[in-house]
């Protein structure tokens, strides 16, 4: 005979037939590291946290080694990307041929980076709009949650095309400050990964998918999350120290030059003016001794014996009578006198 199954009772009281159900599981926020973290990813971790904190403390001061860095990584991550989840002409390429086309494109991205300024400038700028957009996402978790995915990849692309006008336009300040937020979001993502294996970076794709209904995060999580502007003040301020000390040794280097070249001109000039004072007493010195020699009549260097024919013809035989001295002005306008003698002649016949 069939047993007839078990009646439904209704109660208004649904407690007494719960009372067997497990109870949903509550997130456990419980910080355990990574024991034995794979050798290639802690490497590459590693080399990260060496970049962060060159860029976060000398961002600006190596500027050239920065622009180059970030245009070999940016250039080499999303080729990376396109090559290896993309099929390139109808081919699916492998992991190894997919990261030497990335490394190339990426080191020849990198030297238009570091000897292009204006490029490198509008790429420092990206990473920055870039970088405050990350964080806004994941901080915002708790208060705002977006409707499709397209608002927070708007957000992040409007972020990345500002904070590119603005390093354009203020290029040491934006510069500075990129870098310093930049590096410090590398040190908090090196710091997540030996942590808790990238939740941060797990929750970020999440949020940019617009993905409802996720679990809060740990409180190491927003512990790492708050660590990050803190770390940014921190290089920015370092840097700006630096910068500062850099400028003043500039300048300081600026006006020494100067004044060399100050202390060379007036040598210069004093120089001059006593070459040109030497020349003048020189000149003077000189026509004061060929003044009387070019002063001298012609008359001065006549032989006597012409002077004593010229008056013979002149005077004649009326000159008997005339005294044993006497003076000839032969040139009136030099003043030069002569005193001649003039012998004593007998009665011509």
């Amino acid at each position: 005979m069939d047993q007839a199954p078990p009646s439904l009772t209704v109660t208004s009281d649904p407690r007494l037939f719960n009372q067997q159900l497990p109870e949903p599981p509550e997130p456990q926020c419980v910080l355990e590291p990574q024991d034995n973290p794979e050798l290639g990813p802690a490497l590459a971790c590693a080399l990260c946290c060496f970049f962060g904190v060159i860029y976060c403390c000398f961002g600006y001061r190596c500027f050239k080694a920065v622009m180059f860095l970030s245009g070999l990584l940016s250039g080499a991550l999303v080729i990376f990307l396109l090559c290896h989840k993309e099929r390139v002409l109808e081919t699916q390429l492998s992991l190894e041929v997919s990261a030497g086309i990335a490394l190339g494109i990426g080191l020849l991205c990198g030297l238009v980076t570091m000897l292009v300024r204006s490029v490198g400038l509008f790429l420092t700028g990206l990473l920055l709009g870039l970088t405050l957009g990350a964080g806004a996402l994941l901080g915002t978790e708790p208060i705002y949650q977006p409707p499709s995915a397209w608002v927070p990849t708007g957000g992040l692309v409007g972020l990345a095309l500002l904070g590119a006008l603005l390093t354009l336009r203020w290029p040491r300040p934006f510069t500075v400050l990129g870098t310093a937020l930049l590096g410090a979001a590398v040190l908090v993502g090196c710091a997540d990964y030996f942590l808790e294996g990238l939740a941060l970076g797990g929750r970020l794709g999440q949020r940019l998918q617009a993905l409802p209904a996720l679990p809060p995060l740990c409180w190491y999580s927003w512990a790492l999350l708050g660590a990050w502007p803190a770390l940014g003040a921190l290089g920015a301020l370092a840097q700006w120290r630096l910068t500062a000390e850099e400028h003043r040794g500039h300048d300081d280097a600026v006006l020494s030059h100067r004044l060399k070249g100050l202390q060379l001109l007036r040598i210069r000039q004093q120089e001059a003016k006593w070459q040109q004072n030497s020349g003048a007493t020189a000149s003077e010195g000189s026509y004061r001794r060929q003044v009387p020699h070019r002063a001298r009549s012609p008359a001065d260097s006549l032989a006597p014996s012409y002077l004593q024919s010229l008056r013979d013809r002149q005077l004649g035989p009326s000159t008997v009578g005339t005294p044993h001295h006497a003076i000839l002005d032969i040139d009136s306008d030099c003043g030069s006198t002569v005193p001649l003698t003039i012998p004593t002649r007998s009665n011509q016949t």
